[in-house]
């Protein structure tokens, strides 16, 4: 390892031991022995120390390594990347790739960074963050995804407009496009005047007072970038979703916005009737969104019915 690898893996490698295939959380995991988990630590952007959890098959280490593909998995809105890990089950394993839960690091908060820049770019940073804290970890370049849920949907919309050569495909699941419109609807949410609270530390203020800082953060500003970008994607959204309401002018307008732009997008639209981001885990339908890119072998799965803005039900667009 050279100088300059040797100090970036020391200021990402503030702790990294192994984990057993439970991870804690309300609950005992039930994560199978088949999979492995790494705990990580790295410095944000603005220097402050976050955590972050590496999905290995367990047979990976520093005895057999080849090149393996890495997926970049942002959280949702106040959970962190310890639940998020969950999601992922023994898939890593029987697809042989990686996945990286960040904490990550907003503007002013952790758990609540609402696609803030600065977190953005500490995403676009993870497939040379963790191939220094791991000396024997080998990324395959060419196969980075990123698959996000609600905020974490948010944000790998952000990471495809802001840094599209970095990945070679993405999904979002029940992603919020519209963060003055988020802003808005919190009114409707339980615990919705703390969300505000929360939004306005965040993001600065209330959209009326700065709305440029609500546009940089919201997907559906950035949809003529994601529209170029040539990244291909999944946007998964649900008519019954109760956290991210009105989602056929959230995700859906901004699968309609790429579609306008850029008719030839590589952009595919689901559309279902399931609970928030429930779809998006081992028993749901990240398998089959998994699939889309070769990670997983195909499956029998069917995907769910079409949209109001599909040609035929059951066909994605």
């Amino acid at each position: 390892m050279n100088k300059k690898r040797a100090a970036v893996g020391a200021a990402f490698l503030f702790a990294l031991v192994a984990l057993l295939p439970s991870v804690a959380t309300a609950r005992p995991s039930t994560l199978p022995a088949a999979v492995r988990v790494l705990k990580l630590s790295y410095r944000a952007h603005d220097g402050r120390m976050r955590r972050a959890y590496l999905i290995l098959p367990a047979w990976y280490g520093p005895l057999r390594h080849p090149a393996i593909p890495l997926v970049i998995s942002p959280h949702g809105r106040g959970v962190g990347g310890r639940i998020n890990v969950n999601r992922w089950g023994n898939l890593p394993a029987i697809g042989q790739f990686a996945v990286i839960n960040p904490e990550g690091q907003g503007r002013m908060l952790t758990l609540f960074s609402w696609g803030d820049p600065g977190e953005i770019r500490d995403l676009a940073r993870m497939p040379q963050l963790v191939e220094s804290a791991v000396p024997w970890l080998r990324i395959d370049r060419h196969r980075v995804y990123a698959f996000g849920g609600s905020m974490g949907g948010q944000e790998t919309l952000l990471l495809a407009a802001k840094f599209p050569h970095l990945l070679a495909g993405a999904a979002s699941f029940d992603a919020p496009t519209n963060m003055a419109a988020r802003y808005r609807a919190f009114d409707h949410l339980r615990f919705g005047d703390r969300l505000q609270r929360l939004a306005r530390r965040e993001i600065g203020g209330t959209p009326s007072a700065d709305p440029r800082a609500y546009e940089i953060r919201s997907p559906l500003d950035w949809a003529q970038r994601i529209a170029f970008s040539h990244v291909p994607l999944q946007i998964w959204w649900s008519r019954r979703d109760t956290t991210v309401g009105d989602q056929e002018h959230e995700s859906g307008l901004l699968y309609r916005d790429i579609r306008r732009l850029n008719p030839e997008a590589p952009v595919k639209e689901y559309v279902g009737n399931w609970a928030h981001t429930t779809e998006m885990k081992r028993h749901g339908y990240l398998p089959f969104a998994l699939a889309q890119f070769g990670l997983v072998p195909q499956t029998r799965q069917r995907p769910p019915s079409g949209g109001p803005s599909k040609p035929a039900a059951g066909i994605p667009v």
